[in-house]
């Protein structure tokens, strides 16, 4: 497990350009945080670095917004509606197994159905621009990944 700070939208930029960068097809990664952590804004950076022109919207009534028009296709999750009933059968998998990323905010509501493979990024705000990130990697691939994204470093 890993801890930084963002202190403002510059350095969530540019977090999210560095992680877009490093990410390849069936990547995993989850936003966990409170209401106004940052993790749709952070989505929206990394969609944009992905080459994605369409508005990005946090996709909490639909669950499930598809972007194809970037370097890679964007599944951009919201698992919030999750909470009662979980995920099994909704076929989330094909998602997690095809060839682009996933970006689930609310993961919480849907950990079971991750795999072994994804990394879990927890968003807490400390004031109003500051945020405190851990970065918990769950796999090699999200191992590799983290300490990439961490130092600064392309793949």
């Amino acid at each position: 497990m890993l801890k930084t700070y963002w202190h403002n939208e510059t350095e969530t930029k540019q977090m999210a350009e560095r992680l877009a960068r490093l990410v390849k097809a069936e990547d995993i990664i989850c936003l966990d945080g409170d209401l106004g952590a940052g993790k749709t804004t952070f989505t929206r950076y990394f969609a944009h670095a992905l080459g994605i022109t369409a508005k990005i919207k946090s996709p909490t009534f639909t669950i499930v917004r598809e972007y194809e028009d970037g370097r890679l296709p964007l599944y951009h999750m919201d698992a919030y509606r999750l909470e009662e009933t979980g995920a099994f059968d909704m076929g989330l998998e094909e998602y997690f197994e095809g060839d682009g990323v996933s970006i689930i905010e609310w993961p919480i509501y849907i950990e079971e159905e991750l795999g072994a493979n994804y990394l879990w990024i927890k968003l807490k705000a400390t004031d109003a621009t500051t945020r405190e990130l851990t970065f918990e990697p769950h796999g090699e691939r999200a191992e590799k990944l983290t300490q990439a994204l961490l130092e600064g470093e392309e793949e």
